[in-house]
């Protein structure tokens, strides 16, 4: 499966490629990556910057400097490999890393047909198309350990699958200053969980 060729943010590329945005900054810093930039001056990433990131933080930062400049350059010598030598010791699986990129790319695509921003919708968050359900509180809902079957139990309109895509979309478009509150969200909270605390006493109840 082969990659379709965009352009990435650093916090899209992040989302790729499952590495920390700030690692995906300090790649560009260190010039592991090339340091390309848009019109508006954002920070640009492409395939193949993703496969070299990928890469890098997989193998490459435990290679010294002439074994990581030797598989880099085999594969810029050989972008179609399924598996490139390092040296004598190291066989990189290629293959694998595409696959593991084309896979999440097309998770975000698909996640970015789903989902759209309307000011006179949810107090203008993001959310599933033909629903009020923001993408953000689906994905908050799993980081806090909530599985697909549970949140779609609570989000008809929801399939497991837009579950899933809620978790890439957010990493791939982090939200801008304080988390708004559901009453800000035209939501309201319809029940409340009462959960032990390790004293022995509910949440609502006061300690001595």
């Amino acid at each position: 499966m082969a990659l379709a060729l965009r352009e990435y943010t650093p916090a899209e590329a992040a989302a790729v490629s499952g590495i920390g945005v700030k690692s995906v900054h300090n790649a560009i810093d260190k010039q592991i990556i090339p340091g390309r930039f848009t019109g508006n001056r954002v920070r640009s990433i492409t395939d193949d910057d993703l496969l070299r990131l990928k890469l890098w933080y997989g193998v490459g930062s435990i290679l010294s400097a002439e074994r990581r400049k030797r598989l880099f350059d085999a594969i810029a010598d050989n972008p179609d490999a399924d598996t490139v030598r390092a040296d004598d010791y190291l066989i990189v699986d290629v293959a694998k890393a595409r696959e593991q990129l084309a896979e999440r790319a097309d998770a975000l695509r698909e996640a970015e047909k789903l989902i759209s921003t309307s000011r006179g919708v949810v107090g203008g968050e993001p959310v599933f198309i033909g629903t009020r359900v923001p993408v953000r509180a689906i994905s908050a809902m799993k980081a806090q350990g909530a599985t697909n079957y549970e949140i779609v139990e609570g989000y008809p309109a929801l399939t497991a699958r837009m579950v899933e895509l809620a978790e890439i979309w957010t990493a791939a478009h982090p939200a801008r200053g304080r988390p708004k509150k559901l009453s800000e969200q035209g939501l309201k909270v319809k029940a409340i969980k009462r959960l032990l605390l390790k004293s022995g006493h509910t949440s609502n109840e006061p300690t001595s």
